[in-house]
């Protein structure tokens, strides 16, 4: 990994983001700070009892390895964005937040800080993710009202994500280990027009908020474009979408993300704004910097 010594005045997203900056202010990488790799009869059925078992392993070690390959397809040093919320609730009234999210690997894996911008009642609410290799991601949110920084216990991953219809768990999932799930390879199926893995994956943890999560990788890009969510009862309570991608740097990425609570009749899409390799200081992935908006 390239060794990151700053972080520049005149860093994220540029000309791609007149249309957000219009809406949500101008961009600003950190507000008061510094303005990735990739196995007879009797003779014969314990034959094919062989020959079926190592085919089941064979398909299990396929899927894991589509899985990790979609999850590990983008390599960069660290990825900057600014992202709008659009939050529609069952009645279609509609509420948004604005969010800068900041991401770098370090050396257990990847961390992403969020930093809300917008509206005023949330803006400098600042959330931190570190992933913990085996185990469920360390995290801690720091909300102004409060003042303080809050430890958010595993237990409560099923939470609501500020107001939109993620929770925690949803927040930490792009870069979530595969070795934390059991993953099957159920079909291939064409989505819109692309020829896609369906693979079903199993929390290993039963304590986890989700009993499965189903997605669509996409052959060709393996991107996932579709995931389903399903509670422990089996119930299909989530599913998200990525209803645009785009070439960022050489990168096909999702730029258009929508999560829809099912039976809520609620969504909220994401618009974001992408940049690959901007260096991001150490000192931005901490409890301090999340008390303070300030690296040290």
């Amino acid at each position: 990994m390239k060794k990151n010594r700053g972080f520049p005045k005149n860093s994220v997203f540029g000309k791609a983001a007149l249309d957000l900056k219009e809406k949500s202010g101008p961009i600003t990488a950190f507000p008061q700070a510094c303005s990735g790799t990739n196995r007879g009869l009797k003779r014969a059925l314990f034959f094919w009892g062989i020959f079926f078992t190592c085919l089941a392993l064979g398909y299990a070690q396929d899927a894991q390895s589509i899985v990790r390959s979609s999850r590990d397809r983008i390599t960069a040093d660290t990825v900057s964005s600014r992202s709008r919320m659009v939050i529609t609730a069952k009645d279609g009234a509609v509420s948004e937040r604005v969010l800068d999210q900041y991401s770098k690997d370090g050396p257990r894996g990847s961390r992403t800080i969020i930093v809300f911008q917008r509206p005023p009642s949330v803006a400098n609410t600042r959330f931190l993710t570190m992933e913990n290799p085996g185990n469920p991601d360390d995290r801690w949110i720091f909300l102004p009202a409060l003042g303080k920084v809050r430890r958010i216990a595993a237990s409560e991953g099923s939470g609501n994500f500020m107001g939109t219809d993620f929770s925690y768990d949803d927040i930490s999932s792009a870069s979530r280990d595969a070795e934390l799930d059991t993953h099957t390879l159920l079909r291939e199926e064409s989505l819109n027009g692309r020829t896609c893995y369906v693979i079903e994956s199993t929390p290993k943890d039963k304590s986890y908020q989700y009993s499965k999560m189903v997605q669509w990788i996409d052959k060709a890009s393996l991107i996932s474009y579709k995931i389903e969510l399903y509670d422990r009862r089996g119930t299909l309570v989530k599913q998200v979408e990525i209803l645009d991608v785009k070439e960022v740097q050489g990168r096909l990425s999702p730029v258009v993300t929508r999560m829809t609570t099912i039976a809520a009749g609620t969504s909220t899409t994401i618009t974001t704004i992408l940049k690959y390799d901007d260096p991001i200081p150490e000192g931005v992935f901490t409890t301090g910097y999340l008390e303070t908006g300030r690296p040290r």
